[in-house]
């Protein structure tokens, strides 16, 4: 589908039952076309793709360049079959670029570290081993590669009819980046900044020390851009960019005031915290219990997230007593 003159949206499905599709960008270019997240590693996704190129008139083999706003498996996946069948290059911001084999073929450390942050935090053991294993089932469908091009905050990536401006906004991963076409006044966001919905920000053994700070930071950065339109990651392309970063923003402050409601009944862990928060919200809300097993971490590292940036602010403490990580409301 063209959503711009010469800026081509494909909808890549999500494998399994998801129905969560990823919108990949075919961008046309005298110098070669570029493409932007292709989505997961699977027959159907790349099945989805060529389809996309053929009915937007263009050709496989013309992708010079495929760039990957951030590495995880529905925007990174399928990157390095397209370098097979193009000869494309494949880039990616520097920090994300570090943890792709960390995270993707040598994980076994990770794996541990994640048990040790979840249990330091309060999951009981009786959940530990789901929690800890709830997203090794995404490695089947990610065949990582090294980048042949490391990004930086400020790069250019252009194919002679578009240039995109690489701009490092750290936070649902720590090499995110948005690309922003500052002469036509648009932008891709990837993940994060969405029409409708709230993007997952946690606390990870990659996520740096506290990524919802880093989060807010890279949204208000965003709030000075001019910008028409924003092609996101996932759901509708959308206009108002300040309007939604404001919405994010209000999220984050009522989370944060959640937070502090929970705390004031005494000290609790942060497994503690997320099972009196209700999740879900733009659907209703969802009570923690009744979550998904991957929705129930996620809900836990987000926590984690939100305290990080609570600490950073001084508005609760942290102590750790018989090897649990508590946390006190200091307002």
């Amino acid at each position: 589908m063209r959503v711009l003159n010469g800026v081509h949206q494909i909808k890549i499905p999500a494998p399994g039952n998801a129905s969560w599709p990823t919108n990949a960008y075919a961008i046309d270019g005298s110098n070669g076309h570029i493409l932007v997240d292709p989505g997961w590693d699977s027959q159907e996704s790349l099945w989805a793709l060529q389809e996309g190129i053929k009915g937007a008139s263009l050709k496989l083999r013309d992708i010079k360049k495929v760039v990957i706003t951030h590495i995880h498996p529905d925007h990174y996946g399928l990157s390095s079959k397209i370098k097979q069948i193009c000869g494309a290059q494949v880039a990616i911001h520097r920090i994300d670029a570090g943890v792709i084999l960390p995270r993707y073929k040598d994980f076994a450390d990770l794996v541990k570290k994640v048990k040790v942050l979840l249990q330091q935090n309060g999951v009981p053991e009786d959940e530990l081993h789901q929690f800890k294993e709830a997203s090794l089932w995404m490695n089947k469908y990610v065949t990582p590669t090294v980048p042949d091009v490391n990004l930086e905050d400020g790069d250019i990536i252009s194919n002679d009819s578009f240039e995109f401006e690489v701009l490092w906004t750290p936070g649902h991963s720590p090499g995110y980046v948005c690309l922003y076409e500052r002469e036509r006044r648009f932008i891709l966001t990837g993940d994060h900044v969405l029409y409708d919905t709230i993007p997952h920000v946690g606390f990870n053994p990659q996520s740096g020390d506290n990524p919802l700070g880093d989060y807010i930071s890279s949204l208000e950065k965003l709030e000075r851009l001019k910008v028409h339109f924003i092609l996101p990651g996932h759901g509708p392309v959308f206009n108002a960019l300040g309007l939604r970063i404001e919405r994010v923003l209000q999220h984050h402050e009522e989370r944060k005031r959640a937070i502090m409601r929970s705390l004031n009944s005494g000290l609790k862990t942060a497994y503690e915290i997320a099972q009196q928060i209700p999740w879900m919200v733009n659907e209703g809300g969802t009570a923690f219990q009744d979550l998904a097993v991957w929705d129930r971490r996620m809900a836990v590292t987000e926590t984690i997230a939100h305290l990080k940036l609570l600490l950073e602010e001084d508005r609760v403490g942290n102590v750790d007593m018989d090897g649990a990580s508590l946390y006190l409301a200091k307002d």
